[in-house]
């Protein structure tokens, strides 16, 4: 008795509603589903909501990973603004035990203990990290009730099968093997999994997560829509990373490095079995998020499409924008519509973004004792001396700013060779420094590692801060931050979905998984028909 929503009702009792709180919530600022809310009321009010199914017709659905990413992201909205309300408390208040658990998981439960889900590897990454970087956990290994501690890597197999979701999936086959045999319910499985079901899932949990907790902290919900449309086209790179770059790639990376750091610093790193029990499901997370929408891509690992993605790609990230370019024509315009969110989220919002930003100094903080060149030096000297090298950074970076906008029209070829003799100097000296503090291949990996993060969090907290930044004039240099981060990031997922596109079995991989056999047979027709055209138009 906690159904509140069937879809968008096609037929309501209009005078009942009305006399029940209505049949959409009147908000201007809040309530993207409002059509949940007519649920809402009549349930606070005694009543409960019944379906009756007149006629059942076929409707369109969303079949490409794009159109469902959007979808998901509007729902995830959605229960963001009812977990706000004043409704979900009132009923949770109002509900008996079981009603209570049954409205929690039907309604916004399942988010929040999506998010909840994601929040946990944050902290227990972050809680390893700080293990290993303190020291903490070489002292624990060292010990002698610690070392050679079998039953530990037992319970750590165990906890492996618990995260990659076998328990999880536990309930799917036993419904299944009640209604059609166990032996039908291990098939089904084993086939959902070769058809990477388990990649689009732990995919879409990244886009509940993002959205959901974005507009807890921010609000600012929007309806997406979505098409419906039967996808066969190809998605360009640039597409796909103005979709899932905030709430997929960056989180990835970020996962990914801790990961690396510490596979570098972690005694768990020193036995290859412990390592792969603890960190499997991670690196899983991690791919997924960072590759599933180019494996989902039809044609994403063809190699003439990838030339005109990189085409593509160059010219949306070197755009600049301005009053009526739209965020498809260039990356300022569509950098600028990412930070709408923080434009209108109270001071809370700001707070908490600020707070959250800061785990990358944190991080910074801990990596930068571990270099061989401080010989074990503890000092606070040593912390301040890598702000010194981050804030020389900055400052070219601002010289280039200021450069490109005084003499980038005028003087453009002037302009570039004083850029270039800037970085040529730069790595000069960078190399020199290397050569003189003997430097090894590992510190260098630490100084990237440490470096690039703290970069990203002094950008979060620009954007943040925006009106002060302004104010300082400072903004040009964030821009410029910004889009250098862009790059970098635009790099290391094209690169290897170039490397892959050299080979062509992986591109008919790709369209035997997403396609059935006469589909995939018709696609490959046109594609012959379509190389004959072009020919014959140049000829």
């Amino acid at each position: 008795m906690v159904r509140f929503h069937y879809g968008h009702p096609d037929v309501f009792d209009r005078l009942f509603h009305l006399t029940r709180g209505g049949v959409s919530k009147a908000s201007r600022s809040i309530n993207l589903s409002e059509d949940i809310f007519a649920g809402f009321n009549s349930t606070l009010r005694g009543g409960n909501v019944t379906h009756h199914e007149y006629v059942q017709v076929g409707k369109g659905r969303d079949v490409g990973l794009n159109q469902i990413s959007k979808f998901e992201a509007k729902v995830a909205n959605g229960n963001g603004e009812q977990t706000l309300s004043r409704d979900i408390y009132r009923l949770g208040h109002r509900f008996d035990f079981f009603r209570m658990l049954s409205c929690y998981f039907t309604t916004v439960g399942f988010y929040f203990s999506t998010l909840l889900t994601v929040f946990t590897v944050y902290v227990f990454l972050y809680g390893r990290l700080y293990l290993a970087l303190s020291g903490l956990e070489e002292g624990l290994a060292t010990q002698r009730k610690f070392s050679h501690n079998h039953a530990l890597q037992v319970a750590l197999a165990s906890q492996s099968l618990v995260q990659l979701g076998f328990l999880m999936a536990l309930p799917m086959m036993m419904e299944i093997g009640l209604e059609k045999g166990f032996g039908k319910a291990l098939s089904e499985f084993i086939m959902m999994n070769l058809q990477l079901a388990s990649v689009f899932f732990t995919f879409s949990l990244g886009t509940k997560t993002h959205y959901y907790g974005r507009m807890l902290l921010h609000g600012g919900a929007q309806y997406r829509s979505t098409g419906r449309g039967f996808v066969v086209f190809h998605a360009k790179f640039a597409e796909n990373y103005r979709l899932y770059s905030r709430s997929h790639f960056v989180k990835g990376i970020e996962l990914m490095t801790l990961l690396i750091v510490y596979q570098l610093f972690g005694q768990t790193s020193h036995s290859t079995i412990a390592y792969i029990f603890v960190t499997s499901s991670m690196w899983f997370l991690v791919l997924t998020w960072l590759f599933a929408p180019f494996l989902f891509n039809p044609s994403g690992f063809e190699w003439a499409k990838i030339l005109d993605d990189w085409s593509d790609w160059n010219k949306w990230i070197s755009n600049r924008g301005g009053i009526g370019v739209s965020p498809e024509k260039s990356w300022e315009s569509w950098w600028e519509i990412e930070q709408e969110h923080l434009k209108h989220t109270g001071t809370l919002g700001i707070i908490f973004e600020i707070i959250l930003s800061l785990r990358f100094f944190i991080y910074q903080y801990g990596l930068v004792y571990q270099l061989t060149i401080t010989n074990n030096n503890k000092s606070i000297v040593v912390y301040l001396i890598s702000w010194l090298v981050i804030l020389v950074m900055l400052v070219i970076l601002k010289i280039i700013s200021v450069g490109r906008r005084r003499f980038g029209a005028n003087f453009q070829l002037f302009f570039r060779l004083i850029k270039f003799m800037i970085f040529v100097s730069f790595f000069a000296i960078l190399v020199v420094l290397i050569v003189l503090l003997h430097m090894t291949i590992k510190d260098i990996l630490v100084c990237f590692l440490a470096f690039l993060p703290t970069g990203w969090g002094i950008l979060l907290i620009a954007q943040a801060c925006r009106p002060l930044f302004r104010v300082t004039g400072l903004w040009g240099s964030v821009r410029a931050l910004a889009r250098a981060y862009e790059v970098i990031m635009g790099m290391l997922l094209f690169t290897p979905i170039t490397v892959l596109s050299w080979f062509p079995f992986v591109s008919e991989f790709q369209t035997r998984m997403l396609f059935n056999q006469a589909f995939s047979r018709g696609l490959q027709i046109s594609r012959i028909l379509g190389g004959q055209k072009k020919e014959r138009a140049a000829s």
